[in-house]
């Protein structure tokens, strides 16, 4: 039996029946999104062949089935980083696992630095786009015509309208731009910095990338939303570590949480 196959087992005895509407994928520090769950069956990944055992601070480790609103989810708290196993594929097996328990939405968050002034820690940023320049593509050594994804459009546009709405309502500040997957686990040099920003980057992270590939390979309408917890290297005195990141991520964290429960109250 295949890790799928397996993973897809234990979820059919725990939530039999149990389908999904949109999945997410939950970053450092945006546990308490789960706190809005209803009627929650949790899962540890110890139990799901294939899943990722975090090995990050911040990173829960347990997928959490039930509903937001009208709204049936998954989500997942926390995932695999390249730089945890060398590898930038091994969110392939939970994502093809939420696929056939009926996801088409993926919602992605993730913890960022921002190459913007503006968009300084505390505030939210809407990802347009990406840049995946500096780690190998997760879709290497997969055969078929299906692992020439087209990555025209990434990022969905009418999700990613919707939570810019729903932003609006709240007032909410909600930025946009192109995020830049870097391997880490080391952060950016200030020179590696102003060559980003002289390719585009707005805000740059360890993360999410190789996630929207393997997803838009499985025909998912992916969005993903960062959480500015840093300026990037060479842009403030500040000295950047996980700890900070997770202490700076607690504001944004409460607004993303809030236009997240608002998204689902209004969504079907």
């Amino acid at each position: 039996m295949s890790n799928i196959d397996a993973a897809l087992a234990v979820i059919a005895q725990k939530a039999p029946g149990f389908s999904v509407d949109v999945a997410l994928v939950l970053g450092s520090g945006l546990g308490g999104v789960v706190d809005a769950v209803s009627d929650a069956i949790t899962i540890d990944y110890a139990d799901l062949p294939g899943f990722p055992k975090p090995t990050v601070v911040g990173h829960g480790g347990q997928l959490v089935l039930g509903r937001i609103g009208a709204v049936s989810v998954a989500v997942m708290q926390g995932r695999a980083h390249y730089y945890e196993h060398g590898r930038s594929d091994l969110m392939a097996e939970p994502l093809e696992v939420l696929r056939k328990l009926g996801a088409d939405r993926l919602i992605l968050t993730n913890a960022a630095g921002s190459l913007v002034a503006e968009a300084g820690p505390g505030n939210l940023m809407l990802i347009t786009d990406h840049i995946s320049l500096f780690g190998p593509n997760p879709l290497i050594g997969y055969h078929g015509a299906d692992r020439f994804v087209d990555m025209n459009a990434p990022y969905d546009p009418e999700i990613g309208a919707g939570l810019h709405h729903t932003a609006a309502e709240l007032g909410i500040a909600l930025f946009e731009g192109t995020y830049v997957w870097c391997t880490g686990p080391s952060f950016e040099t200030p020179a590696e910095i102003r060559a980003l920003r002289v390719m585009g980057a707005d805000a740059v992270g360890m993360s999410t990338v190789p996630e929207n590939i393997l997803a838009r390979r499985l025909g998912f309408r992916v969005a993903a939303v960062s959480n500015i917890t840093n300026l990037a290297a060479g842009m403030s005195a500040t000295a950047l570590s996980h700890e900070q990141t997770l202490e700076m991520a607690k504001e944004g964290s409460a607004n993303l949480i809030r236009i997240l429960l608002r998204y689902f109250a209004q969504s079907q």
